[in-house]
């Protein structure tokens, strides 16, 4: 157990010495800190409903973005819209200044990956072969090559390999490399679904509520995750309903309500505001802290760390 965070090694940050192994083979920090994926306007109808309404956001290289919202506010289908899952109804969403492919598969040879609600490894496969399909965007070998076994076809194999291995220990998993999915602590799955996302070299890596039915000590250990990611000089957008993870791990936040975007700003200044609060609650501040005042409750949930 670490005397600085409390996580026993297991958890711990991944070490520097991996970090810096990892960096120099993806190669993606360019140090510039220019929008990286940006949406313009981007609206989602399905029929008469519409799930997004003209919602803008931009992400700067080696930026972390909280995407935080009541249920059913859109957070989903807008990570959809930057993914290529869904084709956006109007509006725009373009990585380093061009059009974001309608593809999720082109989405993911351009840079950017996600993670989704429900855990979707391939239970069957060991954590190293789930880290392997993740890989298999970046392998350069031809047919020919694929089905002969040759020279090509062995150095990429063994290139694949090799980065399965330094990811699994970029996520603390080595000691699991053999063991089949199915067979990992609920927290480990979450985190070998993300080193299969980093397994594709993305400059941009999308996390749909990363720490979902985690205790404290596996939510720590992904916030430290999480940094040591950025430090690569991935970009991430994090979906969250545990906004007091969100805070403090941010560098700014976006809530999206009924499908628009209602406050954008610094995490201090989203945690303050009025109508975040809310958003939240069901109803203005001044008539939560009159129900305080009375003894009432006016929600079991707060905003620092909703359901």
């Amino acid at each position: 157990m670490s005397e600085e965070t409390g996580l026993p090694p297991e958890l711990e940050a991944p070490p520097e010495e991996v970090k810096a192994v990892l960096a120099d083979d993806m190669h993606i920090a360019t140090g510039t800190r220019e929008p990286i994926l940006e949406a313009a306007g981007v609206t989602m109808q399905f029929g008469g409903l519409r799930a997004l309404n003209d919602v803008t956001m931009s992400l700067k290289e080696g930026e972390v973005i909280g995407l935080i919202g009541p249920n059913g506010a859109g957070k989903t289908t807008f990570f959809n819209c930057l993914t290529g899952l869904y084709t956006p109804t109007s509006g725009a969403v373009t990585l380093r200044g061009e059009q974001m492919p309608q593809d999720p598969s082109r989405v993911t040879e351009a840079g950017v990956a996600r993670t989704f609600q429900n855990i979707r490894l391939f239970p069957s496969m060991t954590a190293r072969e789930n880290v392997l399909v993740g890989r298999h965007v970046r392998m350069k070998q031809g047919p020919i090559s694929s089905l002969l076994h040759g020279p090509r076809f062995r150095r990429s194999e063994a290139e694949a390999k090799d980065r399965a291995e330094k990811l699994l220990a970029f996520v603390g998993l080595s000691r699991f490399a053999d063991e089949l999915a199915r067979n990992l602590p609920y927290g480990d799955q979450r985190r070998l679904e993300i080193a299969r996302a980093l397994a594709t070299d993305p400059s941009v890596l999308l996390l749909d509520e990363p720490t979902a039915g985690m205790n404290a000590q596996e939510t720590e250990a992904t916030r430290q995750l999480i940094f040591a990611i950025r430090d690569l000089g991935v970009s991430v957008v994090v979906i969250e309903h545990d906004t007091k993870f969100i805070f403090t791990l941010c560098d700014r936040v976006l809530v999206l309500v009924q499908g628009e975007l209602l406050v954008e700003g610094s995490p201090d200044e989203v945690r303050g505001d009025p109508r975040v609060i809310e958003a939240y609650l069901g109803a203005p501040p001044e008539e939560i802290e009159a129900q305080l005042h009375t003894g009432a409750n006016p929600a079991s949930d707060t905003v620092e760390g909703e359901s």
